[in-house]
Order: C-alpha cells, then sequence, then structure tokens
C-alpha cells in the first residue's frame, strides 16, 4: 500500500500545479539610436547597492527597432534597474570628465534624477508572482 502510493506520487509529480515561486521581469527598451553596440541593464534589489552592487545583469544586441532583455526566475519583491546603451562595446558606460554618462541611459520608471541618478525610491518597482513586462526610454 505505502510503495503503491509513493509510486503514484513519483509518477504525479512532474504533472502536478507548480507554484510560482519565482517570475519573468521583462524590459523593452525604446529609443535606441543605433545598432551598434550592446544595450546593458543591472537589476538591484535595495537602496544600498543601487548603482553599486547588482543582483543580477543581462545584455543585449542593440537594435534601432527597440530591444528586450529578460530577466528569468525573479523572485518576486521590490527592484531598480539601470539601462544604458555601450555604443562603442567597450563594456563600460562612458562619462565626460564632470562623470556624466555619454552614452544613452535610462532607468526603470523612466525615473530621472536631478544632478545625478534618481535615487532608489523613484526607480522601485514591484514584481509580483506572475512576472512584470516594463518598458523604458534611453535619453
Amino acid at each position: 500500500m505505502i510503495r503503491t502510493a509513493l509510486l503514484t506520487l513519483a509518477l504525479a509529480a512532474p504533472f502536478a500545479p507548480q507554484f510560482a515561486y519565482s517570475a519573468d521581469l521583462v524590459i523593452h527598451v525604446d529609443n535606441v539610436k543605433s545598432a551598434s553596440g550592446q544595450v546593458m541593464v543591472a537589476l538591484y534589489d535595495n537602496a544600498g547597492a543601487f548603482l553599486k552592487q547588482p543582483v543580477r545583469a543581462e545584455k543585449a544586441k542593440a537594435d534601432k527597432a527597440g530591444t528586450t532583455l529578460v530577466f528569468h526566475d525573479v523572485a518576486p519583491g521590490d527592484y531598480g534597474f539601470a539601462v544604458f546603451q555601450d555604443t562603442n562595446d567597450n563594456g563600460r558606460m562612458d562619462r565626460n570628465l564632470m562623470g556624466i554618462p555619454t552614452e544613452p541611459i535610462a532607468f526603470s520608471n523612466n525615473a530621472q534624477g536631478r544632478m545625478g541618478p534618481p535615487d532608489f525610491a523613484a526607480v522601485k518597482l514591484a514584481v509580483p508572482a506572475a512576472g512584470l513586462d516594463t518598458s523604458v526610454t534611453l535619453r
């Protein structure tokens, strides 16, 4: 009897409904001015790490029609992200002598800062268990 019950559970397990403990965060990047380089996204999960230590990063070939990046298996919660187009494909965001980015950038919620980047509260968005599909515009 116990052996039959264990066998039934083992056979049924792959077909049992799975509870979603992670989701996909899909980011559509608009206003990609050229097809040169990569579009790079850094994902942050708290204010202390914002623009310092991303929890994950993704990149995709730049596409003038728009570039989409996907973070798979993201735990539900609050996140913020920063995007830039690495137009010269050197693997980093270029800046001028004053530290201002010289390559196109964007932040989640299309947030903008004053005299610097926005803070985490402005870029924070909730990723539910069902996932999130969002867009940003490079500037």
